[in-house]
Order: C-alpha cells, then sequence, then structure tokens
C-alpha cells in the first residue's frame, strides 16, 4: 500500500480540519458533502483493488514456497540415490539445485508473512472508512432535513441569521474530509555502483563459495551414508 494511499485514508478517517476555501466558495455545503463522500467511497474502491491484489500474491507466494519445499524434498532423495551409485557429478548438480531453493524459501515466507500484515491492514481501512461513510452520510442527512425545515416555515430574517452557523458548522465537517496532509519528503542516498572489473571478482568469489559449500554437503552426504552402511 502506498504512503499516498494511507494518508489519504488516514485523513479521510481522522478529519484534520484545513481550509479548502477555493471549493467552499464556489459550491453549496450539501454539494461539498456529497463530494466528500465520493472522495471516500473513491479511497475505499483503491483499497479493496490492493487488497485482491495482496490475497492474489499471497496465494501466490503459498504456491510457490509449497513447490519449493517438494521440489527439495525430492532432490534430496536423487541424491541419495547419486550417492550410493557413485555418481557425484549428478549429487553435485542436485545439490547446487537444493541450495538455490534454499536461498529463496526464507524470502518466500517473508513475502507471505509481509502480504498478511497487508491484508490485515487493508482490510481495516475498508471498515474504518466504510464506518466514516456511515457518519458522512448521516451528517449530510441532518443537513438537508435542517434546511428543508427552515425553507418550509420560519421567517426569512431568522432563518439567514440562525441558520448560517449551522450552514457553517456542516461547512467544517465537509472541510475535514477534504484536508490536505502534508507530506514529509524523504530522500534516500544513492549507493555508489562497483566498477566492472570489482564487479567480476566479487562474482567470481560467490561462485567458488557456493561450489565449496556443494562439496562440503555432498562430502557429510557420503560420510553419512558410508557410516549407515558400515
Amino acid at each position: 500500500m502506498t504512503d499516498n494511499l494511507v494518508s489519504r485514508v488516514k485523513r479521510l478517517v481522522s478529519g484534520s480540519v484545513n481550509n479548502i476555501v477555493d471549493v467552499v466558495e464556489n459550491a453549496s455545503p450539501e454539494t461539498v458533502m456529497k463530494e466528500a463522500i465520493r472522495e471516500v467511497e473513491s479511497a475505499m474502491n483503491q483499497v479493496r483493488h490492493e487488497l485482491g491484489e495482496v490475497i492474489a500474491a499471497k496465494h501466490l507466494a503459498n504456491r510457490r514456497l509449497l513447490e519449493a519445499n517438494t521440489k527439495h524434498e525430492d532432490l534430496a532423495e536423487k541424491i541419495g540415490v547419486a550417492v550410493e551409485q557413485g555418481r557425484d557429478d549428478l549429487a553435485e548438480a542436485a545439490i547446487a539445485r537444493q541450495l538455490d531453493i534454499e536461498t529463496q524459501i526464507p524470502v518466500m515466507e517473508s513475502a507471505i508473512s509481509d502480504a498478511s500484515h497487508q491484508e490485515s491492514d487493508l482490510e481495516t481501512y475498508v471498515l474504518a472508512l466504510q464506518a466514516r461513510r456511515r457518519e458522512m452520510e448521516e451528517e449530510l442527512n441532518t443537513f438537508t432535513t435542517a434546511q428543508r425545515s427552515n425553507a418550509s416555515g420560519t421567517v426569512a430574517g431568522a432563518t439567514s441569521s440562525g441558520s448560517s452557523g449551522g450552514v457553517e458548522t456542516r461547512v467544517s465537517k465537509a472541510d475535514q474530509a477534504f484536508s490536505r496532509v502534508m507530506n514529509t519528503a524523504s530522500g534516500v542516498s544513492g549507493v555508489a555502483t562497483l566498477d566492472q572489473k570489482s564487479a567480476q571478482k566479487i562474482a567470481e568469489l560467490e561462485q567458488l563459495a557456493r561450489d565449496n559449500r556443494v562439496h562440503e554437503r555432498l562430502a557429510t552426504l557420503k560420510a553419512s551414508i558410508s557410516k549407515n552402511g558400515g
């Protein structure tokens, strides 16, 4: 969920006070309040869209994790067979694939955990926005009822002086739904890019370390099989 959407939801639900004179001057309080409700509904639709994407991503990550674990177990069986048959080349290839899978599994698990937290937050935002919309609709109904009541039987002078405060209050509440949020700009300093020669050396070192892990695991497996066989 983007910071802009989070800020928008919090602004709409909390109703922080800021002036939107440019909007109010060109529209009636009722129009402003209806627009505020539409903004809440728009935010709600956006949150629901993101919620759907998070649920789908979580489902995909769960499926990938299951496939990775299954593949890892299958490779373990094949490695055992290769070692028993003296096919170190096949065992090394399978171990290398296992290592690749093992580096991915924590990332998948983290993705699932993050998705679960996002799903919970987004569901909470939807419920909060729904509650805020109900409140705003109730305020609008109260306002329009009061307007009809004032128009039906009060003296013109009394209506003019008595309703102004009520209108100002309603406009203030509508302002809360449109309040602007001051976003703090955060800058992330760039990381210096390695030159090509250094990058090649690091890549070579990583490959040597990976090959060493493959050989160590193969040696451990062979020792284990030899011990069990003896």
